[in-house]
């Protein structure tokens, strides 16, 4: 879930409050291109205030003139609407021409637990929300492994909420601040490890947890999965090695470590003749970390790895290794 959606579940809590009548939409499919992807949220209260967008604002627009018109208000169970199935209603709804867009709109209430989820996702909880269409009743359960993807039925609606990407940094130094803080930003779920005492007593990023584990045992129980990415930043091989012999046997989708390309071949050896991972595995590992933007600074380096990250996510293939940064000098040796 990202946060603009939730921004909408926070302001849909505050009109409950208010004891507002409030109506939950959710994106539950698309077909042709689509402004926003399944999942997303918009919220419409009684007085036609809106939160969030599924559209460029005609979708929005029509929820509007509906409460006005008294249809959404009387909305009593949960009810599937269809924008944009012709070519007219697609200019009208501001779809692609032919494109359609699927809504489901849930009369929200006590039931709905919409507070409750807040409180979970504060936590830092991934949460799977189960809405019964007939009853309108909600259960919030713990997400299964791998479910990342909205379900709809007959008889349910399922979404998926809270982070869906993990990020583990080894070491807590100030590139470290500057990284977590974006991907925090992105929506990654955080956790910083650093067993060195002088580093975790300057700890303080709210949202990232600090664990004080030697890094091998932090990898294994942070247990990583294909959601999950792994990123050494200390500098000291007695710490980055240990962290990185775990991350490369794991199916986490992107490992890397600061250091130039002497300091990453020389990593690539001791890896290799002192705990015999793979050339496959050792192929694994980006370094120099991060894309080559002519990053220098701390916060300019936590940019090229996010942003190396975000193109290994969506299946964007850039090589690091001939093109990252080091982190030693600031640019590229």
């Amino acid at each position: 879930m990202d946060n603009l959606d939730l921004s909408v579940l926070r302001q849909v809590a505050a009109w409950l409050n208010q004891d507002r009548r409030v109506v939950l939409g959710t994106i539950t499919r698309s077909w042709g291109s689509a402004p926003r992807p399944v999942g997303s949220l918009v919220a419409v209260c009684d007085d036609g205030q809106i939160a969030g967008s599924v559209s460029g604002g005609c979708i929005e627009d029509d929820l509007i003139a509906q409460v006005r018109e008294g249809a959404l208000n009387s909305l009593a169970m949960p009810h599937l609407l269809r924008y944009g199935v012709g070519a007219e209603e697609a200019k009208r709804f501001g779809l692609p021409c032919g494109g359609t867009l699927e809504l489901l709109l849930e009369p929200l209430n006590p039931a709905s637990q919409i507070e409750a989820l807040l409180a979970r996702l504060a936590c830092g909880e991934r949460v799977q929300r189960v809405l019964d269409r007939q009853t309108g009743a909600v259960q919030l359960l713990a997400p299964q492994a791998g479910a990342d993807v909205l379900v709809l039925s007959e008889a349910r609606l399922i979404t998926q909420h809270g982070p869906q990407w993990r990020l583990l940094i080894i070491g807590a130094g100030q590139m470290t601040h500057y990284l977590a803080g974006m991907a925090l930003g992105l929506d990654y779920q955080v956790l910083v490890c650093d067993p060195r005492e002088e580093y975790a007593q300057g700890w303080a990023l709210p949202g990232a947890r600090l664990s004080r584990e030697m890094p091998d045992d932090a990898v294994t129980a942070f247990a990583p999965d294909g959601h999950s990415a792994i990123v050494a930043l200390t500098h000291d091989p007695k710490l980055d090695d240990l962290a990185l012999l775990e991350a490369l046997q794991s199916p986490a989708f992107y490992v890397g470590a600061i250091g130039s390309r002497v300091n990453q071949a020389k990593r690539k050896a001791r890896l290799q003749e002192h705990f015999g991972l793979s050339e496959d595995q050792l192929a694994r590992l980006h370094g120099p970390v991060g894309l080559n933007i002519g990053a220098r600074t701390p916060p300019e380096i936590a940019l090229a790895i996010l942003a190396h990250m975000t193109a290994e996510r969506y299946g964007v293939k850039l090589t690091s290794s001939a093109s990252g940064v080091s982190g030693e000098s600031g640019c590229v040796v």
